[in-house]
């Protein structure tokens, strides 16, 4: 299946919605993604790893995301010299669709913060962006995830690009939800890591640099820069030294693309 199928999915879900023939050409273009036979032209060979990684439910959330954002800049004539539509009206698309979506494919839950307290208990840590459960003797956690993207396909990208730079803590991203206050969550895994301590500057700064990235506030900062990618909120709160191999390792943060 080669990229340019990907307009024949978009006239689907442009004439159909999400009917069973276009849910079959999503799948099967997510098939061909994880068997290598396609890929997304946005990612290179790491993070198009890192998308693997985060499952056919993150690739097919993706792929309605980039549809939204495409009729979106067709309808408002992008390309002619006319301004590409605000992103807030972009992110409101994406999240419809991707509800749509995902309810279509069994992937949407109502209740999903209850049954996930009532299998997995209490929330162990919460911060701006997550909700995270965890059972004793579990060997993953389960998050509640929020965007605090300009976008939800941008949110997406940040697991695909954390994916890619930390494939220690890989997210794997099993359904959606929303909150008690309306916001659009995103249901995911993540591998547990003991934490014997939290990282240091200097541990953090070392980890990253070997990953192509240098601090750019001066040497004092939680923000990183590299050649393609924004790293940010890289506190010792989302960097612990594991118990286990006793290295610092990214649990999470904000990590986006470069864009002028």
């Amino acid at each position: 299946m080669l990229y340019s199928d990907l307009g024949v999915i978009y006239a689907s879900i442009d004439n159909e919605g999400f009917s069973e023939q276009t849910l079959q050409l999503i799948d099967n273009y997510i098939n061909d993604i994880l068997n290598g036979k396609t890929d997304l032209i946005q990612f290179n060979q790491q993070e198009h790893a890192g998308l693997c990684c985060a499952g056919e439910v993150l690739i097919g959330a993706y792929i309605v995301c980039d549809y939204a954002r495409k009729s979106l800049e067709a309808g408002s004539n992008v390309g002619t010299g006319k301004a590409s539509p605000p992103n807030w009206e972009i992110d409101e698309l994406q999240e419809k669709l991707v509800q749509q979506w995902a309810e279509a494919k069994n992937l949407w839950s109502d209740t999903a913060e209850q049954d996930i307290e009532s299998e997995y208990g209490s929330i162990i840590a919460q911060g701006a962006e997550a909700k995270v459960y965890y059972k004793d003797g579990d060997t993953s956690v389960i998050k509640i995830r929020t965007s605090i993207y300009a976008t939800l396909g941008r949110a997406f990208e940040s697991i695909v690009l954390h994916n890619s730079l930390f494939p220690e803590t890989p997210m794997y991203v099993i359904g959606f939800t929303r909150d008690e206050d309306g916001l659009f969550r995103t249901i995911l895994t993540q591998p547990y890591i003991g934490c014997k301590r939290l990282a240091t500057k200097q541990e953090i700064d070392d980890m990253v640099a070997k990953k192509g990235f240098c601090d750019n506030y001066n040497g004092q900062g939680v923000n990183y820069i590299g050649d393609r990618l924004h790293l940010e909120d890289m506190h010792p709160a989302n960097v612990f030294v594991d118990v286990i191999s006793e290295k610092p390792i990214c649990i999470d943060c904000i990590v986006k693309f470069i864009r002028k």
